[in-house]
């Protein structure tokens, strides 16, 4: 993150050894770095969605590991 981006003061009451799970996690050095870094985190996620929704939205992707019915599941020529 740029220093330059706008920042905000929080004052929030959460679980601590979530938030020190999560830290380790994220190999974080600050709570407040583990918080942005979760919140990132999520936004991605969040990109994914609806990136998966617009694939799905327009007929998605072919199942390359199933078999179609008419072709055998044989892995070896008949001799």
């Amino acid at each position: 993150m740029s220093p330059r981006e706008p920042r905000t003061r929080k004052n929030m009451d959460m679980d601590a050894e979530k938030l020190a799970r999560a830290q380790k996690v994220l190999g974080a050095r600050s709570e407040t770095e583990t918080v942005d870094m979760a919140l990132d985190y999520v936004l991605f996620q969040g990109e994914v969605f609806d990136a998966l929704d617009r694939l799905a939205a327009s007929g998605g992707l072919d199942d390359v590991f199933s078999a179609p019915a008419s072709r055998s599941r044989r892995r070896v020529a008949e001799p």
